[in-house]
């Protein structure tokens, strides 16, 4: 295996929002996320590259640029790259090329899915088997990082079940894997934290690879056989990792959660609480329309709320719209932001609703193009040197040779080592990735690709999906398991 590392980084000024993303890193912050991120790859056995998702605000992109090409040239043993916006424009235009017509905003430095999706046609590019996603604002706790990452990747399960995504999990500041449980009387309703300690209790006791239903977008490897046939939503407002989840299930393939793999989570303090509770209102509403959707295709995979239990199976089911409304009257009065929350309860529920029934078709819309996409791009030597000569910082090409800056799929001994380093466990079967997984995973998805395509053709003529819209960020204001044995 030849695993890169992706790390999206949001970078910003005191002139400019953080706009509809949890945090951003200021250009003045002295002791910045990634550079505390990339010290802590420094460890880790097997890094045979390392890519940085760079988003920025377009008045200030460049100092951004310039402030993490210099973060980046004290870490030249990670192989790191830059992903900013002339490598995102460089990939588009080769993807114009390829599909005109698919939907732009899928693919792109702006909006969760849309960032995550720009990495893997990168590191398709690159001809990477394996992606392993960790945040800026998270450490690696030891040497083992890529080691746990690729732990079971690429097996089949005792039942012939590919293992071709998963996800670990993290740390908080008190060295804890479970949510903080909030009882003020405020948030009875919108408290997700029992249930998703009710689920984590058995995932951390159960075998050490068991079926997911819980992602950690900070904590998550992807196999090529994943990610090449399976994308990111870029139409969710966040949680775009859990939704991934939801998406493999569609085609009839899982996420698998290992409990031994984890990273430590450090996020910035967020002040406007309000902003991300409608962010989690409209991606709710959203996800249960579009899990609604699917079920009427014939020949897709039905995802219901009762399958997600105990979480997140409560946040899919019908009474999340009044929940919503519940919460944001409730802490219109009982929290600081009382317009903010207010007007969630007038006017945003309702919004998001429409917004939901707007979107709900996009995402299988988009993703019938995806599989294709992805084999068209897939090591591309071209493009991809072309990415490596933009996306090396300076300082970091001045430290190698130009016959190792031209090399795209690096390391072979290093991977080599990096599987020998992973131990067996009862859970997996001991078999290498092989033909069986591979043809596991291209039925799964083919069976349903041709009959999901004309589904959504046949609506889109009908007038049930309207075209994309020209952006999906997601908004900033109330406006818009099973074990393996």
């Amino acid at each position: 295996m030849n695993p890169v590392i992706v790390i999206p980084t949001f970078w910003t000024d005191e002139a400019h929002a953080t706009g509809a993303y949890d945090h951003a890193t200021y250009l003045s912050d002295g002791a910045p996320e990634l550079a505390r991120c990339l010290d802590s790859l420094e460890q880790v056995r097997g890094v045979t590259r390392t890519l940085v998702l760079l988003v920025a605000p377009r008045e200030v992109e460049a100092a951004a640029r310039e402030r993490v090409d210099a973060i980046l040239a004290e870490h030249p043993n990670l192989a790191p790259m830059v992903v900013g916006s002339a490598e995102a424009a460089r990939v588009r235009d080769a993807i114009s090329e390829l599909a005109p017509t698919i939907p732009g905003e899928g693919i792109a430095l702006r909006g969760y899915g849309a960032i995550r999706n720009l990495g893997l046609c990168v590191a398709g590019i690159l001809g990477h088997d394996v992606v392993a996603f960790i945040d800026d604002d998270e450490l690696a706790l030891d040497d083992s990082f890529l080691v746990d990452a690729v732990y079971g990747l690429g097996n089949l399960t005792r039942q012939g079940e590919p293992i071709v995504a998963k996800s670990g999990y993290f740390l908080n500041e008190n060295g804890s894997c479970y949510a903080a449980e909030d009882n003020a009387w405020y948030n009875r309703d919108w408290n997700k934290a029992a249930e998703f300690n009710e689920w984590m209790r058995h995932a951390m006791t159960a075998t050490r690879i068991s079926r997911s239903n819980h992602v950690c977008g900070g904590c998550m490897a992807l196999h090529a056989e994943a990610y090449t046939r399976v994308a990111f939503d870029p139409y969710i407002t966040r949680g775009e990792d859990t939704d991934y989840l939801i998406n493999m299930r569609f085609y009839g393939l899982d996420v698998w959660f290992d409990n031994r793999w984890r990273v430590e989570h450090r996020p910035p303090r967020t002040d406007v609480p309000s902003k991300r509770f409608a962010q989690n209102v409209y991606r709710w509403i959203y996800e249960r329309a579009k899990l609604q959707f699917a079920a009427t295709i014939i020949g897709f995979n039905r995802v219901t709320p009762s399958s997600l239990m105990p979480y997140p199976g409560k946040w899919v089911s019908p009474a999340v719209d009044e929940r919503a409304k519940k919460t944001a009257l409730r802490r219109a009065v009982g929290t600081s932001e009382h317009g903010a929350y207010y007007e969630i309860w007038r006017r945003g529920v309702d919004e998001a609703r429409a917004a939901a029934q707007e979107n709900r078709t996009r995402y299988l819309a988009f993703q019938t193009w995806w599989p294709s996409l992805m084999e068209a791009l897939w090591d591309d030597r071209e493009l991809a040197l072309e990415l490596l000569a933009s996306g090396i910082p300076k300082a970091v090409r001045e430290l190698v040779t130009p016959e190792e800056t031209a090399v795209i799929v690096s390391g072979a001994e290093a991977a080599e080592a990096l599987l020998s380093m992973a131990e067996p466990d009862e859970a997996i079967a001991e078999k290498d990735v092989d033909l069986e997984v591979l043809s596991a995973v291209d039925e799964a998805v083919e069976e349903v690709a041709s009959v999901v395509e004309a589904e959504v053709a046949s609506q889109t003529l009908a007038g049930d999906a309207p075209e994309p819209a020209a952006s999906q960020e997601p908004p900033d204001a109330p406006k818009p398991p099973e074990d393996a044995q």
